[in-house]
């Protein structure tokens, strides 16, 4: 069995905390807005017996520090890089969902050499103008206004899962994603929805020069599947993963067949 090791921690300021398993060429996850390194507990055991797999928890995330700046969303990208450069890593796969799918492609249009291949799960490339600057302000205080009327993430985390999961998600998934967003640093987790949301520009999928993947879940109510297929038919060559009975969090709901398709993607890379 793969053993995962960690957390580890990135020096400087804030410090990042990830874990590991195996050994080969590097994939790394990154969590959405909700999580941290944990949600990819499946995906390092699977993928860490080719590879050398590793999560990570954003900053301001799981064992990451906070800071004390407002956020902007690129520091993101610059973190990745800080990992990346720490690890003497050259090239990696990018595996990120929902806001780490977008961190994944601010990174590749920042840094495209280091990235080896990209796969976007349950994620969309940026609010276009179809979105007002009224509608994102709506947004950002629709998730912000209950923590700052002094709830804890704990108060809010059982009224959001559901939201987040299929239909008939198990009882176990919809703990998972309690847990997760129980366990969200409450400052940071605002200075994210609002920088993620603020974020003006739309990655330019077109421009994507790296083996893509595109994965969604059938009843993900927040990117929908519609969303998924066109960022595939954007991407050049880019291939398309429909799981069925998952949601947002396809990766928790179903790992078996999110395994397999990561796996199928990445091991194809190398033939």
């Amino acid at each position: 069995m793969t053993q995962i090791s960690g957390p580890l921690l990135i020096p400087g300021a804030p410090r990042l905390a990830y874990e590991q398993a195996g050994a080969g060429e590097t994939v790394v996850f990154m969590h959405g807005i909700g999580g941290n390194r944990s949600n990819w507990r499946e995906q390092l055991t699977a993928v860490g017996t080719a590879f050398h797999a590793l999560a990570w928890d954003a900053r301001g995330y799981g064992d990451s520090d906070d800071y004390p700046e407002d956020l902007s969303f690129p520091l993101f990208a610059a973190d990745l890089l800080r990992l990346l450069d720490h690890l003497e890593v050259a090239q990696a796969h990018l595996v990120g969902l929902s806001m780490g799918g977008r961190i994944a492609l601010d990174f590749y249009e920042a840094h495209p050499q280091r990235v080896a291949s990209l796969v976007l799960c349950d994620t969309f490339p940026g609010y276009d103008s179809s979105v007002t600057p009224e509608q994102r302000e709506a947004f950002i205080r629709s998730r912000q206004q209950p923590l700052l009327e002094g709830k804890a993430p704990r108060d809010i985390a059982p009224l959001v899962a559901p939201t987040l999961l299929s239909q008939n998600a198990t009882a176990a998934s919809m703990q998972r994603l309690i847990d997760s967003m129980t366990a969200l640093h409450k400052e940071s987790y605002l200075k994210a929805i609002a920088a993620m949301t603020r974020y003006e520009p739309v990655a330019k999928l077109e421009a994507i020069r790296v083996p893509t993947l595109v994965v969604c879940g059938d009843e993900d109510k927040l990117t929908p599947p519609a969303v998924s297929k066109q960022m595939a038919e954007a991407i050049p060559a880019a291939q398309l993963c429909i799981l069925e009975q998952a949601g947002h969090l396809s990766n928790i709901e179903q790992p078996a067949a999110f395994n397999a398709a990561l796996l199928d993607f990445l091991r194809g890379l190398k033939g």
